[in-house]
């Protein structure tokens, strides 16, 4: 489908700078722009393909003031990236595949009741007393266990396992190979043999979240390991039994969190970052990528390093072990010199 970019302002409230009739079809980076792709500029490094790229439109912030004359048009909004992304899913609903009923062969289990809009994939199994959404999507090969709850317009896709007595809210999204309320790693040592304590809570995903491919996330011992609204977990995340993560929390591939440890709303987690059991991790903390968290986190700080520090002690530190070899130099001289004497 094509649309002019007078069109798509109309659409995004946006601002047409240029040629309100350029058409487009299709989307691509700035760099890698071509005639009928709109693209956009958020991040300001990126500001010198502007002047270059061969897309025919642009989404620019509404103050953006160009150093040099734009041979694309323009399309002034308040947030390029935001504007973006609404015009992706719109693409998304048009262009994705739409799945229905139920394939064959796969088990339902007596009794389960499968909205005429959901989607059930082949070799897919549904227990006993689940409960299933009404436009929930099951993709192949996904093990529902018995007495999980999956809400509307929720996505599981292939490979991915719930077991038993797991929530998953409505509008969420679990990857591939996910695996949701797995035993959390509890064992007791008696005299040298470490014998398994029954993980007997459940993982509660809340509304609007996304969990990425292979991620898992284990059970609480009691009570209940819970993923809050809108949190969106990257690829190969590791969440531990009677963790919480607070709302819209977001974080990156191969973090780790130890058990019963509490993060916040609105956090920032970068990729590979460890936390410690136990934590308290207060509202929008941002941690920087393979951070080490051993410690309670004060509300709005930002840590890097492991152990995990403050952000601005920690590139103080940066700078000053990059003088270290000179420091040598000069303490080495000094030595020399006190030895002449």
């Amino acid at each position: 489908m094509e649309f002019t970019a007078q069109q798509i302002a109309a659409l995004v409230g946006g601002q047409v700078e240029g040629d309100p009739n350029a058409s487009v079809n299709t989307f691509a980076k700035i760099e890698e722009g071509h005639p009928g792709a709109i693209s956009f500029l958020s991040n300001p490094k990126y500001t010198h393909h502007l002047y270059t790229t061969r897309s025919s439109v642009v989404l620019v912030k509404r103050d953006f003031v160009a150093e040099q004359s734009v041979g694309t048009t323009l399309i002034r909004v308040d947030d390029p990236y935001a504007t973006l992304a609404m015009l992706l899913s719109m693409a998304a609903e048009q262009i994705m595949p739409k799945h229905s009923g139920i394939e064959q062969p796969s088990f339902v289990a007596d009794g389960v009741e499968i909205p005429d809009d959901a989607y059930v994939g082949a070799f897919a199994y549904i227990g006993n007393g689940a409960k299933i959404g009404k436009g929930a999507k099951i993709f192949p090969h996904v093990y529902v266990g018995e007495n999980v709850s999956i809400g509307d317009d929720t996505i599981i896709y292939a490979g991915a396992k719930i077991y038993y007595n797991c929530q998953i809210g409505s509008r969420c999204v679990v990857h591939a190979g996910a695996v949701i309320g797995s035993d959390g790693f509890g064992f007791a040592p008696v005299d040298g043999v470490y014998h398994k304590i029954p993980q007997l809570g459940n993982v509660v995903v809340e509304d609007d979240v996304e969990i990425g491919a292979n991620t898992t996330i284990d059970r609480a011992v009691m009570g209940s390991t819970r993923i809050a609204r809108g949190v969106k977990l990257d690829n190969l995340i590791q969440v531990a039994h009677n963790v919480s993560i607070g709302k819209n929390t977001v974080m990156a591939a191969q973090v780790g969190i130890a058990g019963s440890t509490k993060i916040g709303s609105q956090c920032i987690v970068g990729g590979q970052v460890g936390f410690a059991g136990h934590l308290n991790i207060a509202d929008n903390v941002t941690v920087g990528a393979q951070a080490g968290v051993t410690s309670n986190t004060p509300e709005g700080s930002r840590i890097i390093g492991s152990p995990a520090i403050n952000a601005t002690d920690f590139a103080r530190q940066v700078v000053y072990s990059k003088k270290l070899g000179e420091l040598n130099a000069t303490v080495r001289k000094l030595e020399k010199q006190l030895e002449q004497k």
